[in-house]
């Protein structure tokens, strides 16, 4: 373990996860610190000053989702939700809340590692975007300045909207946002509960953006829940 293993902060009352994250993650280059409460939880977050938070929703003493609101209160550290609740109604509220991905119980521990890697590169100023405003991955390019995107080095036009609700998932690369979000986000709060118009608009962009619509590599569904541009 060396000086700058990136700090991870497991908030879990169940001992035998717990153990199994602490060994697995610490076996991978990670210092780990646990609470079985969320209040002692909200506690670690401010003393460890953690690269990112394994958070269950169902603690002894509060909500998890309460948990995450307090943290976001202070802090934007990533917050990756562990839990066996799975309902698409848990998902949307805890990503609403402010966590950045959402696991369910039981899970792999590749999938979780492959995630936290994810999480952790988007929290260290986007690598996928260099100081010009371009933001890469794979073979997708977006000139965030110039409002351009490329595929394989090709110009694609995008209207006015598809570009909007691109630049969203692109400015949030690796992170699953929910529908409400993007509705926000690229049509305004008025359009929330519109999400015929997600389904559209996301197919017209996998088309243009991806070499096969029917099998996508970046523009992924979160079924029920949203979507996520993979990095």
């Amino acid at each position: 373990m060396t000086l700058t293993s990136p700090v991870i902060v497991v908030i879990e009352d169940d001992p035998a996860i717990r153990l199994f994250l602490r060994t697995s993650l610490g076996a991978h280059g990670f210092k780990v610190f646990e609470a079985d409460r969320g209040q002692q939880g909200i506690v670690e977050a401010g003393i460890r000053k953690p690269d990112l938070i394994i958070l269950d929703l169902g603690l002894p003493d509060m909500e998890g989702v309460d948990v995450i609101k307090a943290i976001r209160e202070w802090s934007v550290v990533p917050i990756i939700i562990l839990s066996a609740r799975s309902t698409e109604q848990h998902k949307v509220e805890a990503l609403d809340a402010g966590a950045d991905d959402y696991l369910t119980k039981p899970f792999g521990l590749g999938e979780l590692l492959a995630r936290i890697r994810v999480e952790l590169r988007h929290s260290v100023s986007s690598p996928l975007q260099d100081q010009k405003g371009i933001f890469t991955t794979g073979m997708l390019k977006v000139d965030l300045l110039n409002r351009r995107v490329f595929v394989d080095d090709k110009e694609v036009h995008l209207t006015p909207i598809q570009y909007r609700l691109f630049s969203v998932l692109v400015k949030n690369a690796g992170k699953v946002l929910t529908h409400q979000y993007l509705l926000k986000e690229a049509w305004g709060p008025s359009y929330k509960d519109n999400s015929h118009y997600l389904r559209i608009y996301m197919s017209q962009l996998r088309h243009k953006l991806e070499e096969d619509p029917t099998q996508p590599q970046y523009l992924l569904t979160e079924s029920g829940v949203g979507y996520r541009l993979k990095v």
